[in-house]
């Protein structure tokens, strides 16, 4: 391919900058399926909310905000004029632990980027998920162990 010349000396060869848009326009989907933990739920929808909710609670913390995401969606989607079902149903509940965001941020003031912390549940033609994203490693795998307490907690383990 040529270089196209923008003027101020800027120019672009497009043989590389098509090539990286490819490769990146390929591997997304890969990245984008490890960037959240999941575990499969043996009950409705309705007993997964409450579950995740329970656990939360139970832990001494304070749940901030429910996203009612899939009715977000449901509704946008009408608005677009897409019809495409994401979910049939699809919560995250976003709260804090100030003993573990302290400590967080402790460490690196800048790991405010990852608060609040949240949790989904999901439901996907009747199949129930609960899940939580990836946290980059070192200190922050404190919040993804205790995350992971959590849905463990509501999957009854």
């Amino acid at each position: 391919m040529r270089n196209i010349c923008f003027g101020f000396g800027l120019s672009l060869n497009l043989s590389r900058h098509l090539a990286v848009a490819l490769a990146l326009n390929f591997a997304a989907p890969a990245v984008a399926q490890s960037q959240a933990i999941t575990y499969a739920f043996d009950g409705s929808f309705d007993d997964a909310t409450f579950s995740i909710e329970s656990a939360i609670l139970d832990a001494g913390l304070v749940i901030d905000y429910v996203s009612h995401t899939g009715e977000m969606l449901e509704r946008t989607g009408q608005d677009l004029g897409r019809e495409v079902k994401i979910f049939n149903a699809a919560d995250i509940f976003l709260f804090c632990s100030a003993v573990v965001s302290r400590r967080m941020m402790e460490a690196d003031p800048m790991n405010v980027a990852h608060c609040p912390y949240s949790i989904f549940v999901t439901d996907r033609e009747g199949q129930v998920m609960i899940g939580y994203r990836r946290y980059p490693d070192g200190i922050m795998q404190e919040v993804q162990a205790l995350l992971d307490s959590l849905v463990q907690d509501a999957l009854g383990d």
